[in-house]
């Protein structure tokens, strides 16, 4: 309600802004053509005057009481006001007049690129149908309780993420993740908040309260994208600071000396140029096109499923030397099998696995459990122990069972028989017998080895780290084209890896990991830009990450740095054409080649031009289909 109020009231001052344009255009377009005396000219103009520029006025006078003198409401004031003064009451009007038009072309584009980014928005739930007592009743999301079960109908949202327990449906997921193409789900399958069912109706198992629940967690995203400034912008923030008041003495110079020093200069013609001369100065177009620039550029990533937590990734982004990406649930499915048995009998090897992974939700421990296919007694199964990065410990019917990598066995000093099979291999242990081995194969993703040639050509190091065997992770580099592989890494050593590959990096070059697992945190928060997999990423993955790609595919890296490097070559682009034209004006301004209406022309024009430029950043599509 109260978003809605607030954008209602900003779309309504926008309509004011307009109507009052019109009509001090129209004042001043007829205190041309009747050509009044010079006091009923004054009212005139001043009544426009006021009409079309008592916003920036009012700015102007709050901002000095704050200690902001020198911005460019104090500019265009003085310039006006001294226009006043010196009778040249239709340039001051016009002034105000293609200024406020300037504004407004602003708002305009900083709207479009926000609308870019809050059509994310959309996927905000308004209610959920939970059941209760036999019966269907409508509920806010923030009510609805894990284990609930809601029923989502034809046409509405998915209002919480959670698993499916009754039903088949086309699911709409282009909210979250830019596809256009419906995903089919069924019973036992993850369905995620802000998607749209179809077709069908389902029933869901609620699985995440609506605070920790991914449509949730994309909105505090959304909302905070384009708080981080850039290294640019805070370089354009100081040099405005310091420009704006070096232009206010050059114009007082200019103003003062001439007159003092050149025969038969005149005050009035010199005072005129000074004032055309801080018209001129005004930095609109570097202080808006910039940071809009970088806010066009979060918007049109988000129009491609991926989410940029502030601008200055998009810096970081844009000069990548090393990219390193986890293995699985990153460049593979993360959907396991068990593909093989080695050792005794295969059974009882499943059973003591999938027993000791009871408790366990990672896909690994899915994999043992589902290839064992019968229920587990968890009332067995006590004294849980995860070991980080080598396995599990648990207590089975009272004797101890480890099933993990090579690194646990040799820990528990278990005579294992070690073996090169490719894949990710899960030794297990009862005690100190070795049992034997389960070999658990990981699908490559669709678009995986694209994603790594589509890198090869403008990124210098592409690495592949992963917890996995060896020799299972080489036959996955291989098949991708990576050179650079470490395996059998536990998520300290994932660390220390990176933190190399940092401090080796080049001046002004950047490191970023794609990541999707909850030991994948640390490493994400360490580069330069964490990017994280959103849609089947751990939710610590996603807070840890600076960059979340909805839709799981490795290739949007790619987008992501075409897009990086094309808002960076507007955003520079911008910086060149608005100093560069500003310089030019400055000077024919200071020996009086241009007035003041062709000094206010070029201030709109060069922020116009800059403003359009700008929003060649939401233009993305062409990444999507390369």
């Amino acid at each position: 309600m109260c978003e809605h109020h607030n954008h209602c009231h900003e779309h309504d001052n926008q309509k004011a802004l307009l109507l009052r344009i019109a009509l001090a255009t129209v004042i001043l377009a007829a205190g041309l053509i009747f050509n009044a005396q010079d006091t009923t000219s004054f009212f005139i103009f001043t009544a426009a005057y006021l009409l079309a520029g008592w916003e920036i006025l009012y700015r102007a006078l709050k901002n000095i009481f704050k200690g902001k003198i020198f911005d460019e409401n104090f500019l265009m004031c003085i310039a006006t006001l001294g226009a006043f003064a010196i009778k040249e009451y239709p340039e001051a009007v016009m002034v105000m007049v293609l200024y406020q038009i300037g504004e407004y072309f602003q708002h305009c584009a900083v709207e479009k690129s926000r609308k870019s980014i809050q059509s994310l928005m959309d996927i905000r739930p308004d209610y959920a149908n939970i059941e209760k007592d036999g019966k269907t009743e409508k509920v806010t999301p923030s009510m609805v309780h894990i284990n609930d079960i809601i029923t989502v109908k034809t046409g509405e949202k998915i209002p919480l993420d959670g698993v499916v327990t009754e039903g088949e449906a086309l699911v709409d997921t282009s909210a979250l993740t830019g596809e256009s193409v419906p995903v089919s789900v069924k019973k036992d399958d993850n369905v995620l908040s802000g998607c749209i069912n179809t077709n069908g109706a389902l029933k869901i198992r609620v699985t995440k309260e609506f605070g920790e629940s991914t449509v949730s967690k994309i909105l505090e995203l959304v909302e905070h994208a384009s708080s981080k400034k850039t290294k640019t912008e805070n370089f354009i923030t100081k040099f405005a600071g310091y420009y704006t008041p070096a232009v206010v003495a050059g114009a007082l110079l200019l103003a003062i000396i001439p007159p003092l020093f050149i025969e038969g200069a005149r005050f009035s013609v010199w005072a005129y140029r000074a004032l055309t001369f801080l018209v001129i100065s005004c930095p609109c177009a570097l202080v808006i096109s910039v940071p809009l620039s970088f806010f066009a550029g979060i918007g049109g990533a988000s129009k491609c499923g991926v989410l940029i937590k502030g601008s200055n990734y998009i810096e970081v982004l844009s000069h990548v030397e090393t990219a390193i990406f986890d293995k699985t649930g990153t460049l593979t499915k993360g959907v396991f099998r068990v593909t093989k048995i080695l050792g005794g009998a295969q059974e009882k090897i499943l059973y003591y696995a999938a027993m000791a992974e009871a408790y366990s939700n990672h896909p690994i421990a899915a994999a043992l459990k589902k290839a064992y296919g019968k229920n587990i007694d968890e009332k067995l199964v006590t004294c849980v122990t995860e070991h980080a990065g080598t396995g599990v410990e648990a207590c089975v019917n009272g004797e101890r069972v480890l099933a993990g990598n090579a690194l646990l066995m040799e820990k528990f000093n278990i005579n294992y028989q070690k073996t090169d099979e490719a894949g990710t291999l899960v030794y297990v242990a009862k005690g100190d017998e070795y049992l034997g081995c389960a070999v658990i194969c990981d699908e490559i993703k669709d678009d995986a080895a694209a994603a790594i040639k589509g890198l090869k050509g403008s990124v210098k190091n592409i690495v592949m780290l992963t917890g996995d065997s060896e020799k299972a992770a080489q036959n996955t580099a291989q098949k991708l084209g990576i050179d650079r592989v470490y395996a059998q890494l536990l998520p300290a050593q994932k660390v220390e890896i990176t933190e190399n590959f940092i401090k080796e990096k080049q001046k002004n070059k950047s490191v970023i990991f794609i990541g999707d697992g909850i030991n994948d945190a640390p490493v994400l928060t360490l580069a330069d830009a964490g990017i994280a997999m959103g849609a089947l990423g751990s939710d610590a993955a996603i807070e840890a990450a600076d960059v979340v790609i909805m839709d799981d595919k490795p290739s949007k890296v790619n987008v992501l740095i075409k897009i990086a490097r094309k808002t960076m070559t507007i955003v520079k682009q911008n910086i060149v054409f608005a100093i560069g034209i500003k310089l030019l004006f400055l000077l024919l301004g200071a020996i009086g080649f241009v007035t003041m209406w062709g000094a206010v022309f070029a201030d709109v024009g060069v922020t116009f031009i800059a403003i359009l430029n700008a929003l060649r950043a939401l233009h993305t599509s062409d990444f999507i289909k390369q």
